[in-house]
């Protein structure tokens, strides 16, 4: 088995364009979709589009969510531009996919994990705002009852793998087009991928082990990172340039 995982694309199409190129270019068919699809002060609809169009397997995030469970007023400054932009054949689309989902029988797929589409996985944020890598123990707990060998989230950004002591892999492919963002929750804090490359990973099953590749796709970040100014978005936009938030 040989197949690609993206995730948080966040309404950039021009990332997600390039990434589905490369994956193509790698001789790859099969795609997952690990969610976090639109939201985002970029092209929503268009962004929308082509994921609708793709013959992947989708997995709903928290900010797909967020499009479907309130009213535009309640929405963030990410969810309610995006919004606005889709229409209802968008929505209803976004209502069809599950929180999590299991590819082919031997993947298991969720957005953050297993049980909450808004919890870091992998990472944890310190009071003062670090970003670290989490305990063991507190991985493997989240895991919980899991029997397939390879466990595939997003939602950090950050491309990473985990290898638990019972030997499955948890994957993270990090983010198609969103290198850098500030959140508040669970304290303020800001994750930062250090380049403005779109990110994501080939997963090959090579016997009874997984192989990992993550590959980091150069495309025009400068145009997304003007829509982004353009929208009053400065701080998105110094993240699409560079990678870092500013």
């Amino acid at each position: 088995m040989r197949f690609a995982a993206i995730a948080d694309v966040h309404g950039n199409y021009l990332a997600l364009e390039a990434v589905i190129a490369d994956i193509r270019a790698q001789g790859i068919e099969d795609i997952v979709n690990l969610g976090d699809m639109a939201s985002g002060p970029l092209d929503a609809r268009r962004t929308m589009d082509i994921l609708m169009a793709l013959d992947a397997v989708h997995v709903r995030g928290n900010h797909d969510r967020y499009l479907i469970d309130r009213p535009p007023e309640k929405m963030s400054s990410w969810d309610r531009p995006a919004h606005a932009q889709l229409d209802a054949g968008h929505l209803d689309w976004i209502r069809t996919l599950p929180p999590t989902l299991l590819f082919r029988d031997q993947v298991f797929l969720c957005h953050a994990t297993p049980d909450s589409d808004q919890v870091y996985w992998l990472e944890t944020v310190l009071p003062d705002g670090t970003v670290q890598l989490s305990s063991i123990e507190a991985i493997e707990k989240t895991a919980g009852s899991i029997t397939q060998s390879l466990i595939l989230c997003g939602h950090s950004h950050l491309a990473r793998v985990v290898r638990l002591r019972d030997g499955r892999l948890i994957v993270n492919p990090g983010s198609v087009g969103s290198p850098g963002y500030r959140d508040t929750h669970p304290h303020p804090h800001v994750i930062e991928a250090g380049s403005p490359d779109a990110r994501y990973a080939i997963l090959e099953l090579v016997g009874d082990d997984w192989r990992v590749t993550f590959r980091h796709v150069p495309y025009d970040h400068d145009a997304m990172a003007a829509l982004a100014r353009k929208n009053d978005q400065p701080e998105l936009a110094a993240a699409l340039a560079t990678g870092w938030v500013r």
